[in-house]
């Protein structure tokens, strides 16, 4: 049995960092909503308490019981989690004078086995405007900040492993957050760590064969790294029983429809690619919403897949990619009936195909799903493609989605990718595209004057794409693209560079 932690969501933006922390460490987690009842089974471990918006003063502020929780196996509250513990057990949690933010130094009282060599005035990250101005009864202080009275602190009861940290530890900017964590999982919990790609790779394989057995798998393969990994998996337990379908939806990038059955028959997957670029091209024709393209994508999608499909007798399950953050965006916390976001890989099979599903990867995070596949074997080169949007080129073209701008848009993409590859500059930005903009302007070429399209080109720097700077590409380069761009591709003659960052913009146009 895998030893895990649980993390229960109180709704903070950080939780998932908390669950990245914890993985870094090889320890298995699970993070689910406050709310969800937890099963004290021998494997688990420890539980942590995230941060939250609410305030614990608030009238309907989310609460679980953490006395109960405490006396079966270690608990870490972390912000709103160590306020909910401290007022719990009698302790006083106000509203702070000013709205702690920011950067803070953390002053050591107490080296603990929680913060077993943790420097002192290490840099903390403070998010949170309630504090702590009173601990309760048989509470120790462990940590202070200079604003701050209460930064850490420790439940002096033998019998119970109880702590509290008032600053976040699972943010960049919190030092030696990863090392209190750490500390946690292996001082205090007790992990083995053994949660490794390889422990992955065969506890899902072995799975993926008891439950399918000699059936048939089906499966929508993109080229994108969730569906190679998870495809692989899936053929790694049961062979040439699993079916992949590529869909040609005609808003692909330059030359990669050849490219994705090529690399998947390289792996030995069984593939089947299917062009149907018309199709798609006819439902588009007029639509201009991106909610309307999105959709129609989507729908022209699972007609096609549906029918291919009926071409193979005996499909009980289908396969998905769909990893950790999907599951996890999926949730509330406040309980099912007010979901935060119903992702695409998360329930979105329709009831009139009858298929069971199968999702190796389920629960894991995106640079764990690239360890996993290098583990496998995978080309890097696969491992590493930046994220690509599943309407692809239809939401980069802004405004009506055409044969003919397609073709303009994958002609200037394709320069664009292989000028970061060129530069070296690919694997230091998290995304990058090109976007064709309704607009045209007045050019000259020679001796003549044009009026052509003007590209966007979108570079971003981040973690995990829940937010993201825009990436700060050298002039040389962009100059170099720009050129490059416009004396290639007839029908541009523009090249502008997006600097905006997310928030208050998204990665995407559309």
């Amino acid at each position: 049995m895998t030893q895990k932690i649980l993390i229960l969501d109180f709704g903070s933006q950080y939780t998932q960092l908390i669950g990245r922390a914890v993985r870094e460490a090889n320890v298995f987690c699970e993070i689910i909503p406050f709310n969800k009842e937890i099963e004290f089974t021998p494997e688990l471990k420890g539980v942590i308490l995230s941060g939250s918006p609410f305030s614990v003063n608030e009238q309907n502020a989310p609460s679980v019981d953490v006395k109960l929780i405490a006396a079966k196996v270690p608990v870490l509250g972390i912000c709103y989690g160590a306020q909910l513990t401290a007022k719990l057990y009698g302790g006083v949690v106000e509203k702070s004078d000013k709205r702690e933010y920011g950067r803070a130094k953390l002053q050591i009282k107490d080296n603990h086995e929680l913060l077993k060599e943790v420097k002192d005035d290490s840099d903390v990250w403070m998010s949170h405007s309630d504090t702590i101005v009173k601990l309760p009864e048989n509470f120790s202080l462990s940590a202070t900040t200079h604003s701050i009275p209460v930064a850490a602190f420790k439940y002096e009861n033998e019998n119970v492993k109880l702590f509290g940290l008032q600053f976040h530890p699972e943010v960049y900017h919190s030092a030696e957050g990863k090392k209190i964590i750490k500390n946690f999982l292996l001082n205090v919990c007790g992990c083995a760590q053994d949660w490794t790609s390889a422990h992955f790779i065969n506890e899902t394989v072995d799975a993926i064969k008891e439950t399918i057995g000699d059936k048939k798998v089906i499966m929508a393969l993109s080229g994108g790294v969730d569906s190679t990994v998870a495809a692989t998996l899936i053929h790694k337990a049961i062979g040439k029983n699993l079916y992949g379908i590529f869909v040609d939806n005609g808003v692909l990038r330059k030359d990669e429809f050849q490219q994705v059955l090529d690399s998947c028959n390289s792996i030995g997957l069984n593939i089947k690619g299917v062009d149907a670029k018309d199709h798609f091209y006819t439902k588009l024709a007029g639509k201009v919403s991106p909610e309307e393209k999105r959709k129609i994508i989507g729908k022209c999608f699972i007609e096609i897949f549906d029918e291919e499909a009926h071409k193979i007798e005996g499909i009980e399950f289908l396969g998905q990619g769909t990893i950790y953050p999907d599951v996890i965006e999926s949730m509330s916390v406040h309980g099912p009936s007010q979901t935060i976001k119903s992702h695409h890989n998360v329930g979105g099979l329709p009831d009139y195909m009858k298929l069971k599903l199968v999702e190796p990867l389920r629960s894991l995070f995106k640079d764990e799903v690239r360890k996993v596949g290098a583990e496998l074997g995978l080309p890097a080169a696969l491992l590493n493609r930046h994220p690509f949007p599943g309407p692809g080129l239809a939401i980069r073209i802004l405004g009506e989605v055409t044969e003919e701008k397609v073709q303009l848009l994958q002609q200037a993409d394709a320069i664009y990718t292989k000028a970061l590859l060129k530069f070296d500059l690919y694997a230091t930005v998290w995304q990058a595209g090109a976007i064709l903009l309704p607009v045209k302007s007045v050019g000259v070429m020679g001796d003549e004057r044009t009026y052509e399209f003007t590209v966007a080109l979108r570079a971003v720097t981040s973690v995990d794409g829940m937010t993201a700077d825009w990436a700060h590409l050298p002039y040389e380069f962009l100059a170099y693209v720009s050129n490059e761009i416009i004396n290639n591709v007839k029908g541009i003659n523009r090249v502008v560079y997006d600097i905006s960052s997310k928030p208050p913009a998204t990665i995407e146009w559309e």
